[in-house]
């Protein structure tokens, strides 16, 4: 027989009390020192003829510790069915009884995932981006290809708009330079509007060797603040100016990019963009599907289930920053991670929820579209990549919870009350995630 009771700790800490028969740990215990037997030397016996009363009295606590962990082992999952409970963590053994007449008793603590009700859908106002790539997208892209492709040649007049510039350059505020505001052999195409406020434009009409005093503010919503909104005055000295080569948009353009005709690369282009846009849409719309969905919904999470996720996402920022160079191993406190991983839990909960009770799952079809999808940007080695995934359920299991959280965010937003929004192709892409 087993007997088991449960007890209700703080929030979703649960205790499991387990009895067993006596008569099952005291068998287990004598087996495990007849073991000993064959194995041990005592003073005064030959090996293997050591008498069992003066084995128990060596070896009996031992051997009682040890059958006690083997009983527990065993007899857990049952105990946990008998008592109709799911751990979210692993269970933690905090008292056991071997000195009691009838029974072996042991207790366990573990945290359980709580109940959850989501609340109802329709009640939810969410906004949904659209967009689309167009003609004034295609050509800016195509612009830029050219002007990438762009070869200079040095040239003695002065400079005008589509010259490239190789510069020095001092920024100074009242007077003093101040941090990144220093650069020598700089590049700087003119007209482009990649510098602040009045830059580029001082730069008109100077020859090479020449150097120039150059106004520019740089705009309200500047990255560094100190420097938001300010005038700089730049001591620019010009060392070269060149002047560009024309480049025409044809197959030959095409070539230079690996590409076999100026239309085709014009059409896979274009196909490259609304891909990346899609993808950015999708993205984006699930966030704020998501960021709702939290919001709407309060309920407890295990905090095991939080240290685990804290943890991984400490990891996953360390291996980040070794690859740029910045050995941070050990520097980043768990703690620091604790309030993402709190709402990746919770998410991760609801996503299940919604999923179990509209019986929405990641069909085979949608598996492999969304493989073939991850794989475009792979380019030769795209075949490999899909195989990968589907030769290992672990790694395949990654992309059906993807596809059954892309197929919750959408349910959601199906019955949610949404507004839409139309955003143009760049304020889709420069949208940080």
């Amino acid at each position: 027989y087993m007997k088991t009771s449960l007890t209700t700790l703080e929030g979703l800490k649960r205790s499991l009390t387990v009895e067993l028969p006596v008569d099952t740990f005291n068998e287990r215990t004598e087996k495990i020192i007849k073991g000993f037997a064959n194995k041990v030397r005592v003073d005064g016996f030959r090996k293997g003829k050591v008498p069992p009363a003066v084995l128990r009295q060596k070896f009996g606590a031992s051997a009682k510790s040890d059958a006690a962990t083997e009983i527990v082992g065993e007899t857990l999952a049952d105990a946990l069915t008998d008592a109709d409970v799911s751990p979210a963590t692993q269970p933690s053994l905090t008292n056991i009884d071997t000195e009691n007449a009838d029974s072996l008793i042991y207790t366990l603590e573990f945290e359980v995932y709580p109940e959850i009700i989501v609340n109802a859908l329709s009640k939810l106002s969410i906004e949904q981006l659209s967009s689309k790539v167009t003609e004034e997208d295609e050509e800016r892209a195509l612009q830029d290809l050219q002007d990438r492709s762009t070869e200079y040649k040095t040239v003695k007049r002065k400079s005008k708009d589509g010259d490239r510039l190789i510069i020095d350059f001092e920024g100074l505020l009242d007077g003093e330079s101040f941090e990144g505001g220093a650069a020598e052999g700089f590049e700087i195409v003119l007209g482009r509007g990649a510098m602040i406020e009045g830059f580029e434009k001082g730069l008109i009409d100077i020859a090479s060797g020449k150097t120039v005093e150059v106004k520019a503010t740089f705009p309200e919503d500047y990255h560094v603040e100190n420097l938001a909104a300010r005038e700089a005055v730049f001591k620019v000295k010009v060392n070269e100016v060149g002047s560009p080569i024309e480049l025409k948009r044809d197959d030959e353009f095409a070539k230079k990019y690996g590409e076999k005709d100026f239309e085709t690369m014009k059409s896979r282009m274009t196909n490259q963009m609304k891909l990346e846009l899609d993808s950015r849409l999708v993205q984006q719309n699930k966030d704020t599907a998501f960021s709702a969905l939290l919001e709407a919904n309060d309920f407890e999470v295990p905090e095991g289930s939080v240290s685990s996720e804290a943890e991984k996402l400490q990891k996953d920022m360390e291996s980040r920053m070794e690859q740029q160079g910045m050995p941070s191993k050990g520097k980043l406190p768990a703690e620091m991670f604790n309030e993402e991983a709190a709402r990746r839990v919770k998410l991760g909960l609801l996503i299940n929820k919604i999923a179990t009770d509209s019986e929405i799952t990641a069909e085979k079809d949608l598996v492999d579209a969304k493989l073939n999808e991850m794989s475009l940007q792979y380019g030769e080695s795209a075949q490999q990549m899909i195989d990968w995934y589907n030769t290992d359920p672990s790694r395949l299991a990654n992309i059906e919870s993807i596809v059954v959280e892309d197929l919750v965010a959408k349910h959601v937003a199906e019955k949610a009350k949404v507004t839409t929004m139309d955003k143009t192709f760049l304020e889709i892409m420069n949208t940080q995630n």
